[in-house]
């Protein structure tokens, strides 16, 4: 059958012969669906660009199969390329979170991006900044670099406004008795904090450790150092930038 699998084309004539020959005593229930709707024979997906049209009727005149048939055209929108220039200027906009409750669907018939960037209904992010500029390329003739200026600069001023609202709601909050526990940030650089005075501490034994081992390899008494090594006692002070003298155990 070589690289393609015409088994489905065929699954009505198979029932067909399991019918003829016994094999099945009933119709399954889709044999009435797929003898009034059988399956398509044309394997080709159409091709709708010129330019791929022409290329695949010069293959099929050198006798070639056309490459990549059965792959989804692709899709390409202008919007795309803003995005990637805005995102790729602001990545850390990919991490804030993101609203997917809808009402209607529809929400942005209500929207008219030559009134502002921001808009009623819908949250200010980076989309906002591509449907803005977008409309000023297309409605009033701004070049590309000067509608993104624009628009990136109504952005900026919003965002500056919500950072300022929030301080000073976090301010009046405070005047008033509230208690703001650790941030996500305070909180991660906690956790590292207490990881490395951890390994500090095993830095410290570890390097006692091999100066033990590589005093003791002029004297030959390696084993007896190792045993002393475990009378130590596992804590150790840093007193001016120089380790102080390990105590040993009675």
């Amino acid at each position: 059958m070589g690289r393609y699998d015409f088994r489905p084309h065929r699954v009505l004539r198979t029932a067909d012969l399991l019918l003829e020959t016994s094999r099945i005593t009933a119709r399954p229930p889709w044999y009435t669906i797929i003898q009034d709707i059988p399956p398509s024979a044309q394997l080709t997906r159409p091709v709708f660009r010129d330019s791929s049209l022409k290329s695949n009727q010069k293959a099929a005149k050198r006798g070639k199969k056309a490459s990549k048939a059965f792959c989804p055209l692709p899709l390409k929108y202008e919007e795309d390329k803003l995005r990637e220039e805005f995102f790729g200027d602001h990545p850390w906009e990919l991490a804030r979170p993101k609203v997917l409750n809808e009402d209607g669907g529809d929400e942005w018939r209500g929207w008219d991006w030559g009134r502002g960037i921001r808009q009623l209904g819908k949250r200010l992010d980076g989309e906002s900044v591509i449907q803005r500029q977008l409309h000023l390329m297309h409605h009033e003739n701004h070049t590309k670099s000067h509608a993104y200026d624009v628009a990136r600069k109504e952005y900026y001023h919003y965002r500056h406004f919500e950072a300022v609202e929030q301080q000073v709601a976090k301010e009046e909050a405070l005047a008033y008795g509230a208690y703001f526990g650790k941030g996500p940030n305070e909180i991660s650089m906690g956790l590292e904090d207490r990881q490395f005075e951890d390994w500090k501490e095993w830095a410290i034994k570890q390097t006692e450790r091999e100066k033990q081992i590589a005093g003791a390899a002029y004297s030959g008494n390696v084993e007896e150092e190792l045993e002393r090594d475990e009378t130590l006692d596992p804590v150790f002070e840093v007193v001016g930038g120089e380790t102080a003298a390990p105590t040993v155990r009675p």
